[in-house]
């Protein structure tokens, strides 16, 4: 039973874990729908960028992304470029050509981290993500998601109280099936770690 509107500003997702961080950022991505009501938008949504989930395990990194692409509409050209892209990105090598099924959850977090970055939206939808990888891929992600949310805001469910905010403006806190809104994202922390301490 929520009547909300969100603002057009980087907004952090908190709640603890099964709390429905994750479903929420699925129905705004669009993967989910709600049992009743509407999400209504006129923005672009990423497709929630999280660890590994929505690849086609028997197809290649490489088939994966042009697959895609092809969802998109791309031209020929601009899916070469986006291949290019994500396979420099990924540091995935010989494994961009291999298929995911093959890969840790970190190889598909990375590939798709790459590719989320390689198309424009309004809102990216991350979900954990910043966490993937080893500590050098880790600074080298969240370097390039703050030049690309430079263009664009974004969406950030995550355990981390310093990078929620560092990177966004207001807070969504889920407990308990309430989802309440916070128009400073310091006061969605305090309340979540209040909630963390009973």
């Amino acid at each position: 039973n929520i009547t909300l509107e969100l603002p057009d500003e980087n907004i952090g997702i908190l709640g603890r874990n099964g709390a429905g961080k994750s479903t929420l950022t699925r129905m705004l991505g669009g993967i989910e729908f709600p049992n009743s009501g509407k999400i209504i938008s006129d923005k672009t949504f990423s497709w929630p960028l999280g660890l590994g989930g929505g690849f086609v395990g028997n197809m290649s990194g490489k088939a994966n992304v042009k697959f895609v692409c092809n969802l998109f509409s791309k031209s020929k050209q601009q899916i070469n470029k986006i291949i290019e892209f994500v396979y420099d990105f990924s540091e995935l090598g010989n494994y961009f050509d291999m298929p995911i099924k093959t890969y840790s959850s970190g190889m598909k977090g990375r590939l798709g981290f790459g590719l989320s970055l390689a198309f424009d939206f309004d809102y990216m939808i991350i979900d954990e993500t910043l966490s993937v990888g080893d500590a050098r891929f880790r600074k080298k992600a969240k370097e390039a998601l703050k030049k690309k949310i430079e263009n664009c805001n974004v969406i950030l469910v995550s355990h981390d109280m310093k990078i929620l905010q560092e990177m966004c403006q207001v807070g969504l806190l889920v407990n308990n099936g309430q989802l309440t809104y916070y128009d400073d994202i310091k006061n969605a922390i305090d309340e979540y770690t209040q909630i963390n301490k009973t």
